[in-house]
């Protein structure tokens, strides 16, 4: 972890762990919304309401966690591997 010259922690990693957030809350929100718009345009075009919406939000959701878990997995590999230099440096 960098540190700026009086001790503090770097405002470089804090927004970098602010934006991975916000990345991860943005691809919740992205596959809700995908899911929202391709079920009520089904339910629209088959007069099913709210069958079809229901059905892709669910679906939507999914996609939306794998794909914050597949995130969270990234920035683990990345953590885990900046360690492992780390430890070699040593």
């Amino acid at each position: 972890m960098k540190a700026t010259q009086d001790g503090g922690p770097a405002t470089e990693e804090h927004y970098s762990a602010a934006q991975q957030g916000w990345r991860m809350v943005i691809e919740l929100v992205a596959g809700l919304g995908i899911g929202f718009g391709i079920g009520y345009g089904l339910d629209v075009l088959f007069g099913t309401l709210p069958i079809f919406m229901v059905l892709f939000i669910m679906l939507g959701l999914a996609a939306g966690i794998k794909t914050m878990m597949r995130t969270a997995q990234e920035i683990q590999d990345k953590q885990m591997s900046a360690q492992a230099d780390a430890q070699k440096e040593d």
